[in-house]
């Protein structure tokens, strides 16, 4: 409590001398890989001035399923003040598409937000009280999923909770709230992407022997790739995993992009079934 009370002091000061980032509650430059091509029916497509290079964004908000945080993205025009941005689409919640897999928001609708400013890789942000609500278990899911959005960027390490203008407790990093994280985390590619081939699958895991394995479903459910890879640590440890699966699909006439389902998942080193499975709905750029 008393290193809040420290660092929520310099933020205050921060802001006095002028010293704080441009752009309300800017917690510096957002993601710079290029933002994935999402469909119509997961995220609202960028105008053709917003999506040439600079001016969009690709904000990471994470949100929940089965009591666990999972990232999903979400591309928006270019901004300086991009806590604010990640923060306000966190509040918005799932697509439909996303609900329709599962996919959820501990956080209550009516919530409101002021972010306070950073100090120290700590960035201080206060909720109102329906965000405090419910018992410590929820209550600290919704904090989970506040550090992983807002700690996607570089000058954040840690995040410190106001309940108005009181503090909750000391600031948490994503390392305090790791056990929220579910068995297998896939960061890419993102739901309703459009791939070609090879797709780059990327994320982190705590698995068994450290095995992740991939397969690649048509629309009919048939399997036309499959894969895996090692994480850098498993059985007890969370590592990172890539892999890249190679896939061909045959063209239809006329000429369409085609769907299909990613499966990310380990094996059962009991029976061998496929588990903590995670589906990724995409679209195949056949064309």
């Amino acid at each position: 409590m008393k290193r809040l009370t420290a660092v929520m002091a310099a933020v205050m000061l921060l802001a006095s001398a002028g010293c704080q980032p441009s752009g309300s509650g800017s917690l510096g430059p957002g993601p710079t890989a290029t933002p994935p091509r999402a469909t119509a029916s997961d995220s609202p497509s960028p105008s053709p001035s917003e999506g040439q290079p600079g001016n969009t964004i690709t904000i990471q908000t994470w949100f929940t399923r089965v009591n666990r945080i999972v990232p999903t993205q979400r591309i928006r025009p270019a901004t300086q003040a991009t806590s604010r941005l990640a923060l306000t689409e966190l509040l918005a919640g799932p697509t439909p598409v996303e609900a329709r897999l599962g996919i959820g928001n501990a956080i209550p609708a009516e919530t409101t937000f002021e972010i306070n400013g950073i100090a120290d890789g700590v960035a201080i942000v206060s909720f109102s009280a329906g965000f405090f609500s419910g018992g410590a278990d929820i209550v600290l899911l919704r904090k989970a999923q506040v550090v992983f959005t807002l700690t996607q960027f570089p000058t954040v390490r840690q995040v410190g909770f106001l309940m108005g203008a009181n503090p909750t407790g000391e600031p948490f990093g994503r390392a305090d709230l790791a056990k929220l994280l579910p068995r297998i985390v896939v960061l890419t590619p993102v739901i309703g992407q459009r791939v070609t081939s090879p797709i780059t699958v990327a994320g982190t895991a705590d698995v068994k022997e450290a095995t992740v394995s991939v397969r690649l479903l048509d629309a009919a459910g048939t399997e036309i790739a499959t894969k895996f890879t090692t994480a850098t640590c498993g059985s007890g440890c969370r590592g990172d995993y890539s892999v890249n699966l190679p896939y061909t699909v045959p063209k239809k006439q006329p000429c369409a992009d085609q769907k299909a389902t990613l499966q990310v998942y380990e094996v059962s080193g009991e029976d061998g079934s496929r588990i903590s499975v995670v589906d990724i709905p995409l679209t195949l750029v056949v064309c």
